[in-house]
């Protein structure tokens, strides 16, 4: 519990009892009873319900996460230029008074959702795109109070600032930003460019009034029926299309398979074929090398015909009988015919 609640609170206590005292005196006054020493009594709670009162209007606590705007019937312009800081702080009591404000953050809501934001019901932002289509966005600024602007928030706004500012220049600088862009634009590769340029704008606007932009958020965009029907007809087209595609791809790729898969079976005949001819050419090259060679033997040798017949006999054959009248195909030797 704060000090200075402990003294208001002492301080309601002796007001209650001036009140009971007072009343107490009052009613033995009338029955004839005089209270002993009751004037001072009265006298002396009444002058400490002042002294404390006093006290407890001079003393303000300040919260860590607030700064207080001193008004003040004393300084030249009405409230001192300078914020009280957190703390215990001293005020001249019963002519100045602090009015505090709240400098950790604070989100404003606008959405489509009921009681989502700080207005009950819809409250997106309507706006129109470079190329006249009307959408609507949700969006979230999350801002502060600047500890050392304060006071000209005070002097500007008071606690108006929400609604009055907040809410006003975000949607204003929302619609701006909207109507540069084509409604393509601000859902796909432009929409980083526009909460950027958003943000730029809301961070010089909300320091111009005291306060400081935290980050803005781009919550969602909505199209009205009509061009949400005709986005999803065109993607569902687009979508055909890139089947099509897909399938003639994949006919070609089909193609191109069936024509290397007969090139490479053209290619292996081609080669069996060469292999079999260069086969055939070795084997006839060989033959006649082999008959060359037994030409040469038998010309050298011409008794090596007749070697080779009579070894090719069955070798139980000793004597030949032939016609007589059949002439002799080789000369046998001793054999008189």
């Amino acid at each position: 519990m704060r000090i200075t609640d402990v003294i208001a609170g002492f301080s309601a206590l002796l007001w209650v009892g001036v009140m009971v005292s007072i009343v107490i005196i009052t009613l033995q006054a009338s029955r004839g009873q005089k209270v002993k020493n009751g004037r001072a009594i009265i006298i002396t709670v009444l002058a400490a319900a002042l002294v404390v009162t006093t006290l407890s209007s001079g003393l303000v606590f300040v919260d860590p996460e607030e700064r207080g705007v001193v008004i003040s019937a004393l300084a030249p312009k009405g409230y001192r230029e300078q914020a009280l800081q957190p703390g215990l702080r001293w005020i001249v009591p019963f002519v100045e008074r602090v009015v505090k404000y709240p400098i950790s953050r604070q989100t404003y809501t606008m959405s489509i959702v009921n009681a989502e934001g700080q207005v009950q019901g819809d409250d997106s932002i309507t706006a129109r795109t470079a190329n006249g289509q009307e959408i609507f966005v949700d969006a979230s600024v999350i801002y502060q109070v600047d500890p050392e602007k304060v006071v000209r928030v005070h002097i500007l706004w008071q606690d108006r600032y929400p609604a009055e500012f907040i809410r006003a220049q975000s949607r204003g600088i929302i619609r701006d930003a909207v109507s540069q862009y084509g409604v393509e634009e601000v859902v796909t590769d432009k929409r980083f460019e526009l909460v950027k340029y958003i943000n730029d704008k809301m961070t010089e606007k909300l320091s111009e009034n005291g306060l400081i932009l935290v980050d803005f958020v781009l919550r969602n965009i909505t199209f009205s029926p009509e061009y949400a029907a005709s986005v999803e007809q065109k993607q569902i087209s687009e979508q055909q299309v890139q089947q099509a595609v897909f399938i003639v791809q994949q006919r070609k790729q089909e193609a191109l398979q069936v024509i290397e898969t007969a090139k490479g079976q053209a290619d292996s005949a081609v080669i069996a074929a060469e292999g079999a001819a260069k086969a055939r050419l070795i084997q006839a090259q060989a033959e006649a090398d082999s008959l060359k060679l037994i030409q040469d033997a038998i010309a050298n040798n011409p008794e090596l015909l007749t070697y080779q017949y009579i070894s090719k006999l069955a070798p139980n054959i000793n004597t030949m009988l032939l016609p007589s009248n059949a002439p002799f195909v080789f000369t046998i030797p001793g054999v008189t015919p």
